[in-house]
């Protein structure tokens, strides 16, 4: 058996490719399942975010499991494999396990340390369980995964200051302004991307905050924490006019913002700051081009928080020690489950010939009344697990070792387990 992960991410791929991978609700439900159905694939979870598209399998075998994922997304990204290739990265075993632990923790994101992932990995996880995808060997992984995750942020300073991308997003466009106190703010979406970047706004002193959202209910939810307005997305040209800076984050599948919109309502000579953390693009690649107007993307946040590396990444060494010790835990747990199966059958095969001579001694045991023969019951139960305990102990602890695949071989051969 091995654990592959295969994906791409903003480190390997620009912004115009992620978005192109992007899976979002039913989509990923549906590659989860699809996925799972393959025959080289016992177990699947898709985690996809604005930064990453990544598939975790538990296969039999690597190099075709390798092969249905990265034709998988070949299909979803409309990209061929000459195309799609060279953005991929993959890992299997330990350091398939290694780097999903690492995600979790915060070390692979744009913002080190940021905890929004945690609630995404949580989410991929839960999906995959769902779908049918995740089973025995990805649910101890995402376990642990979750495990490792809580304690860098709880156990180390890699949390420090400035931990999540929307945070992130508003103190790139407040340092940009000198600032935002009395500026009028515009958030185009309401989840919880949109609502961190509300929060974050009101920290900053937002001159004003105005949350437009499809579901305008969650608009007024998320505006009410601070104070501020709220619109249903269908107005959205309006408070377009009045804006100094918009922050975009919805998960629509098209662009919403486009030239002919801010071309028709602003006044021209009126500076308008947008930041577009949405993938896909919420903002038409054509609106950088309009005078008076600066698009700011994930790519530039990427490149804004690499300034601010330096302080959090002094705290990776504590964190990949976490990582390191619970990749050790994630194997020994593996190898004990491995081997769970055949103790349960070896076990299971000595109970029915406890239970065959118990019968073949019936008529002899016909004298004894009830509490004598409970003795008897109780006293060949306890032989057969005096001489089961030593050989269930060494299976367990040495599975995965030279020694436990020959313990393992002799115990079905002896016991005459298939």
């Amino acid at each position: 058996m091995s654990i592959l992960v295969v994906g791409v991410n903003h480190r390997t791929a620009p912004l115009s490719v992620l978005e192109r991978l992007t899976l979002t609700g039913d989509e990923i439900s549906k590659t989860v399942a699809g996925l799972a159905a393959r025959d080289n694939l016992r177990e699947v979870v898709v985690l996809s975010t604005c930064n990453r598209t990544e598939v975790y399998a538990v296969t039999e075998r690597f190099h075709g499991a390798y092969a249905d994922i990265s034709d998988h997304l070949c299909t979803v990204s409309g990209l061929n494999a000459d195309e799609l290739t060279p953005h991929l990265y993959s890992e299997h075993d330990d350091a398939a396990v290694s780097h999903l632990f690492e995600v979790a923790a915060g070390l692979d994101s744009v913002v080190v340390g940021e905890g929004e992932i945690l609630g995404q990995v949580r989410d991929a996880w839960e999906v995959a369980r769902t779908e049918g995808g995740a089973r025995t060997s990805a649910n101890l992984m995402f376990r642990l995964a979750l495990e490792v995750g809580k304690r860098a942020r709880t156990e180390t300073a890699i949390a420090r200051g400035t931990a999540s991308i929307s945070h992130a997003a508003v103190e790139m466009v407040a340092e940009r302004l000198g600032g935002l106190d009395g500026r009028r703010v515009l958030v185009v979406g309401a989840g919880a991307m949109g609502e961190g970047i509300t929060v974050a706004l009101d920290a900053a002193g937002a001159g004003s905050v105005t949350v437009l959202n499809r579901d305008r209910g969650r608009a007024d939810r998320v505006a009410t924490r601070v104070g501020g307005q709220a619109a249903g997305l269908d107005e959205l040209l309006a408070h377009l006019a009045d804006a100094d800076v918009v922050l975009t984050c919805t998960g629509a599948d098209g662009t919403l913002i486009n030239t002919d919109m801010v071309t028709s309502v602003r006044e021209p000579g009126r500076p308008l700051v947008i930041v577009d953390i949405a993938v896909p693009r919420d903002v038409d690649a054509q609106v950088a081009t309009l005078p008076d107007t600066v698009v700011l993307d994930l790519d530039d946040l990427s490149a804004w928080a690499d300034r601010g590396r330096a302080e959090r990444l002094a705290e990776t060494d504590d964190v990949r020690r976490l990582v390191a010790e619970q990749v050790d835990r994630f194997a020994a747990e593996l190898t004990a489950m491995q081997a769970a199966p055949l103790v349960a059958a070896m076990r299971e095969r000595a109970e029915e010939v406890r239970l065959a001579e118990f019968d073949r001694f019936a008529s002899r045991l016909d004298g004894l009344d009830a509490d004598q023969r409970a003795a008897v019951e109780a006293l060949t139960r306890g032989i057969v697990n005096k001489l089961l305990h030593e050989p269930s102990v060494r299976l367990r602890t040495q599975a995965g070792t030279p020694q436990g695949e020959r313990n393992a071989a002799a115990v079905a051969d002896l016991f005459d387990i298939e």
